[in-house]
Order: structure tokens, then C-alpha cells, then sequence
């Protein structure tokens, strides 16, 4: 059974699905163990109560973003990780963490990549009058939200809607597709090679995976 460490900073909701999926089967993998930069993270309960282990790291007990990386690589390699899962982990991660998991290293970033990288997606999409939202799962680079996209998936936006609106329709989308991509990559479909994203040997074109 492959392994799997997911990084969290708050509620957790990709983690809790990515727990789902794999007591229902649909990843062939175990989360070994989850860790956030933030204590209060409700995620980290998620954790607990399905009897993974549960770790801390706080920024304030570390002289620098390199030192505080390094101490994470090394709790995480405790775990023996296949695959890195960054879950909304809210913190921008230094290039020999993201070298140190190359290849093994996805995020999911709430918009249309390359749309909106960054922070307040929601926001920026509302103000701007977008009509489509969505969600991308991505391979980690060095790049802040610019790796190799894998899969997206689109929601509308309707005149009226709030943030919250938003937020809700894209998480129900992510709830989906996270899980899908984290069970391909377990199951050797999924690879990064020359910096893109391949899937059943075939390099996915820059919006990622699209079904016929």
C-alpha cells in the first residue's frame, strides 16, 4: 500500500475527502500521517478522528522559511511518503522542499490556472465579472501555482453571488477531482517528466486532463 502525507493550514475538507476515498477504496494508498502550520487547524481533528497521526509545526519556533522546511522534510520522510499532498497549506514552500519532492509533490489551487494564481481567487473572479470558475490539481514547481496542471474542473458564476457562493460550488468540484488525481498518481498513471504532466503515457496539453 502507497503511502501518503498531506499538509493542511485549516478546515481540511480536500483532506477529509482524500480520507473518504481512501476508506471507500478508490485510492489504492494509506494517509500516513498529516501536518499543519497552524495549531487551531480544524483539519488536524479530521486527522484524529480517523486515527492518522496528527503533527504541528509552527513558523514562530524556526529562525527562517529554510530551516522550518528543513524540519519538516525530515518529519515527513519519517513516513516513508509515495506522494506529498498539499491541501490548502498556506504557506509559500522553499525550492529545496519543492526539489526534495519533485515529482511527488501536487497542490490544488481554487481557480483556472493560469487564472489567479495567489490568494483571494473568489474575490478577483467576482470583481472582475467572471461568467466560469473553477479549480485546478497541479504538480508543485518553483513556481508559485504554475506547475503542470493535471485536471481542472469549471463551475458557473451567477449574477448575485456571493464569495461564499463561490467558495462552495468550486470546493464541491475539488472534493471530486482530488481524490481522482491522488488515486492516478498512486496507481503509476499519473508522472511529471519535462516539466508537464503525463497521464497513461500521454503528455496532457496545459489545461490539463479534459474527457471526451
Amino acid at each position: 500500500m502507497k503511502n501518503i502525507v498531506v499538509l493542511i493550514s485549516g478546515n481540511g475538507s480536500n483532506l477529509q475527502a482524500i480520507i473518504d476515498a481512501c476508506e471507500n477504496k478508490k485510492i489504492s494508498g494509506t494517509i500516513r500521517a498529516v501536518f499543519s502550520n497552524r495549531a487551531d487547524a480544524f483539519g488536524l481533528e479530521r486527522a484524529r478522528e480517523a486515527n492518522i497521526p496528527a503533527h504541528t509545526l509552527l513558523a514562530s519556533q524556526f529562525a527562517s522559511r529554510e530551516a522550518f522546511d528543513r524540519e519538516l522534510m525530515q518529519e515527513i520522510d519519517a513516513y516513508a511518503p509515495d506522494v506529498v499532498v498539499l491541501a490548502g497549506f498556506m504557506r509559500i514552500l522553499s525550492a529545496d522542499f519543492v526539489a526534495h519532492y519533485a515529482g511527488r509533490l501536487l497542490n490544488i489551487h481554487p481557480s483556472l490556472l493560469p487564472k489567479y494564481p495567489g490568494l483571494h481567487t473568489h474575490r478577483q473572479v467576482l470583481e472582475n465579472g467572471d461568467e466560469v470558475h473553477g479549480t485546478s490539481v497541479h504538480f508543485v514547481t518553483d513556481e508559485l501555482d504554475g506547475g503542470p496542471v493535471i485536471l481542472q474542473a469549471q463551475v458557473p458564476v451567477f449574477a448575485g453571488d456571493s464569495e461564499e457562493d463561490v467558495t462552495a460550488r468550486v470546493q464541491t468540484q475539488e472534493h471530486a477531482i482530488y481524490p481522482l488525481v491522488v488515486g492516478w498518481f498512486l496507481d503509476g498513471r499519473l508522472v511529471m517528466q519535462d516539466n508537464s504532466a503525463w497521464l497513461d503515457g500521454v503528455r496532457l496539453p496545459a489545461q490539463g486532463y479534459a474527457a471526451d
